[in-house]
């Protein structure tokens, strides 16, 4: 197993990426306080670049490479949010990157890839399909493979969302982090046990997709069939390696929540708080509203990951929860 990185390396890659990411704002929306019983920091990473978190960990890992490997390339698999942010990084260091994406991926993100100059590779429906076909371009091109989670660079760069919003906040007694590989948790869990203020670490997954909770439940990662969710970003059949062993140390909590609960979610957020975010992205802000988060909290800061919705998709939520 690769090395775990620290705190150290979140502070570094905050660091690294001065001038490349940019420092989101946390909002408070006093409607939402009301139905969640507590005070909400809400992270905004939906107003990052690419519109997603995913540019902290992708920049920092791009970064971090000898610049003899880094001008092969890069090459990553995605279903969406990460290809972007590996796109994006290629692209300001004027190197080539190739993303394998699922054959089902949202046509919204296929575009955005391209868009930043990446060549899109459809590969399956499958994360491993998607891993087969990177390999296989890494081989013939000499690219180095950008993991969407399971990176230690990765994994410090996501942290520096949190280490914004707690040195913002720093009486945040809760933060809440949506999970599918894990790399914004295990970031989260880094930065909330180095800063020791007793901040507690909740994970969200979807009911159908599961993979923490049941990882946790029996003390070692443990492999699921997805089922079928609106959060798309949040369906790993694993979560990745480093970031169990970072989570099982520091999670206080990993709990689900359900597709309706994710879609009210969703549509509250944006006709109390005018915020858009994709369904991956309000997963925790879900757990909140419906006070799934044990322990009473008083202060829950709500990392909000990604706003990369369809439009088709965004209709349909709104038309079906928009009276409540």
């Amino acid at each position: 197993m690769a090395t775990l990185p620290s705190f150290e390396d979140v502070l570094a890659a905050r660091e690294r990426l001065a001038g490349r990411v940019l420092p989101t704002p946390v909002l408070r929306v006093p409607a939402l306080d009301a139905l969640a019983g507590a005070e909400l920091y809400l992270k905004c990473e939906n107003l990052q670049r690419v519109g997603a978190f995913k540019a902290r960990g992708a920049m920092n890992a791009v970064l971090s490479l000898p610049e003899e490997r880094r001008e092969r390339g890069v090459v990553t698999f995605s279903s969406g949010n990460h290809g972007q942010a590996v796109a994006l990084a290629a692209r300001e260091l004027g190197i080539p990157a190739w993303v394998a994406m699922p054959s089902d991926a949202p046509t919204v993100k296929v575009d955005a890839v391209r868009a930043l100059g990446a060549e899109v590779v459809f590969a399956g429906k499958t994360s491993a399909d998607r891993y087969a076909e990177a390999v296989r371009i890494a081989e013939r091109t000499g690219a180095v493979i950008v993991p969407p989670f399971d990176d230690s660079h990765v994994i410090a760069g996501q942290g520096t969302a949190t280490l914004e919003l707690l040195e913002a906040h720093p009486d945040v007694d809760t933060v809440v982090v949506p999970v599918g590989g894990g790399g914004l948790l295990a970031g989260a869990c880094l930065v909330a046990a180095a800063l020791g203020k007793g901040t507690r670490v909740v994970a969200v997954e979807p009911a159908s997709a599961n993979a923490l909770q049941k990882s946790l439940e029996r003390g070692e990662r443990t492999r699921v069939e997805p089922g079928p969710t609106i959060a798309d970003g949040l369906r790993p059949v694993e979560v990745g390696e480093l970031n169990f062993q970072i989570a099982k140390r520091h999670v206080a909590h990993a709990i689900v929540v359900d597709d309706v609960e994710i879609e009210r979610a969703v549509v509250r957020l944006l006709l109390s708080g005018k915020v858009l975010v994709e369904p991956s992205g309000g997963a925790a802000l879900a757990a909140a509203l419906e006070r799934k988060i044990p322990g009473e909290p008083k202060k829950i800061g709500v990392l909000l990951s990604g706003g990369n919705v369809a439009p088709s998709v965004l209709t349909k939520l709104i038309e079906k929860h928009a009276g409540g």
